[in-house]
């Protein structure tokens, strides 16, 4: 038992574990990676308008130097000092001329950088590139720089700059950025909830079913699983409890058969032995005699009861087996009938046999086929009361051979005649058998292809109509 929950125990910490490993674990991952890609997509978002913006003034002033620099009445430095000294946008961002040696000479400001300020912007202008460039200033604020070549139209100048500083549009993006990272805590802490509460719901059934199924090894099958849910787990607890009653019914059923078996071996041996002791004290011949005949009709019933025991045991192992062949019917039942002749007449019950001349032949085990109908025949007489009358018909039927076997006694309930043919279970317990006869029967009539059908009315009687199929005749 303390392994039982040691590995039970062990057993929810895993399913958890895993849950955590392959579910919540992917779930982490994809949030990461969808907050990485929100804030690339905000911070490339924001930094493409500023950029953009920066253009549309930088072009805008290009524009204007380029119409002062071809009207030739008009100077361009001082047209072009005018217009770095009306820029609309320097509260905003900073205007730059630079000039052919590389050097900040005129801002919108009205403030030059030093001398050996790097212009990376300008630099990548020079090389080839866009002239776009986003970095720190000297006092480690982030900026971002777009630069124009207007060589084309100025001796004096080479390009102009826009520089615009980046901390508010920073901000921002952190904030949306955070924004979207409490977002996605939040998801993830109510899918761990969520995820938590429905592992739970799992764990909580199987660790009921693991607990019951360890009373169910322990042979206590009172206990049932209480699940409402109308689920996967709910149909599995359904199952183990249905199981649980089968159990349950199949040992009180065994329990009934071992008392049973118990005392109808005991009865017979009761009296071989006070018989055997009698005989063998007194020496009175039609003592001896009568002494005999118990003695020999108890064995009988003991054999018999040992070869039920005996069929039971092989068909449970599937050693059981059939010698088959063309057989009448007829002579088989004949027989069975003529057993039991003296048997009812001593127990005070009429027997009455309509015998046909003629029944199709059926291919089968007639040993088997006579053991059925010995069974049936006794099971007619034994729950019969003295003056009872038991019917045996045998006709054709739809070309098959049905035998019915008809008795006056004390009937079975409704309740248990669907039980009837199970093993070990018996209807009347104050009637003698040991509550198999019946079900080797009727897997021996199932073993030929045939069928055994029961109907029967408390008080009034029972019939027994065995249905076999014809021998099957090969076409020529």
């Amino acid at each position: 038992m303390i392994k039982l929950d040691l590995r039970r125990q062990s057993g929810k910490r895993t399913l958890l574990r895993r849950w955590i490993a392959n579910n919540l674990g992917v779930l982490v991952l994809i949030i990461l990676v969808m907050l990485l890609i929100f804030a690339y997509t905000i911070r490339s978002f924001y930094y493409a308008g500023a950029r953009q913006k920066l253009t549309m003034e930088l072009n805008s002033i290009v524009n204007i130097l380029s119409r002062y620099a071809q009207d030739t009445e008009t100077n361009l430095a001082p047209e072009m000092r005018a217009t770095f000294e009306s820029f609309s946008a320097k509260d905003k961002m900073e205007l730059m001329a630079v000039n052919v040696k590389g050097r900040v000479v005129l801002t919108s400001s009205g403030f030059s950088p030093s001398s050996d300020t790097a212009l990376p912007d300008y630099e990548n202008l020079l090389g080839g590139g866009d002239g776009y460039w986003i970095g720190k200033a000297e006092n480690n604020e982030r900026i971002m720089a777009v630069c124009m070549d207007i060589s084309g139209f100025s001796t004096e100048y080479s390009a102009v700059r826009v520089v615009t500083s980046l901390t508010e549009i920073d901000q921002t993006v952190t904030t949306m950025i955070l924004a979207g990272i409490v977002v996605c805590a939040a998801i993830l802490l109510l899918l761990v909830v969520t995820g938590i509460y429905f592992v739970g719901s799992i764990i909580k059934p199987i660790t009921q079913l693991s607990d019951t199924a360890a009373k169910y090894a322990k042979g206590d099958f009172s206990t049932r699983t209480r699940y409402e849910g109308n689920d996967e787990i709910g149909d599995l607890c359904t199952a183990i409890d249905h199981m649980a009653e089968e159990l349950s019914h199949a040992e009180e059923m065994k329990n009934e058969f071992i008392s049973s078996v118990s005392h109808e071996l005991r009865t017979p041996l009761t009296a071989i032995k006070g018989w055997a002791e009698t005989i063998y004290l007194e020496n009175d011949p039609e003592t001896i005699h009568k002494g005999m005949n118990v003695i020999m009709g108890e064995a009988d019933r003991l054999s018999q009861m040992v070869e039920e025991l005996l069929d039971f045991s092989r068909m449970q192992s599937g050693h059981f087996t059939l010698q088959k062949a063309t057989m009448d019917v007829l002579a088989e039942l004949g027989d069975a009938v003529l057993i039991y002749m003296d048997k009812a007449a001593r127990d005070n019950i009429r027997i009455s046999y309509d015998e046909p001349e003629m029944l199709p032949f059926v291919y089968g085990d007639k040993n088997r086929i006579r053991q059925v109908f010995i069974n049936i025949i006794d099971n007619a007489i034994k729950y019969s009361d003295p003056g009872g009358q038991v019917h045996i018909e045998a006709t054709e039927r739809q070309g098959n051979v049905v035998v019915s076997v008809s008795d006056t006694g004390c009937g079975i309930k409704a309740s248990d005649l669907p039980k009837i043919k199970e093993k070990f279970y018996k209807p009347n317990h104050t009637r003698r058998g040991s509550g198999i006869g019946l079900a080797v029967a009727d897997e021996i009539i199932a073993a030929h292809g045939g069928r055994l059908d029961i109907t029967s009315e408390e008080g009034v009687g029972t019939t027994v109509t065995i249905t076999l199929p014809p021998e099957q005749k090969p076409e020529a």
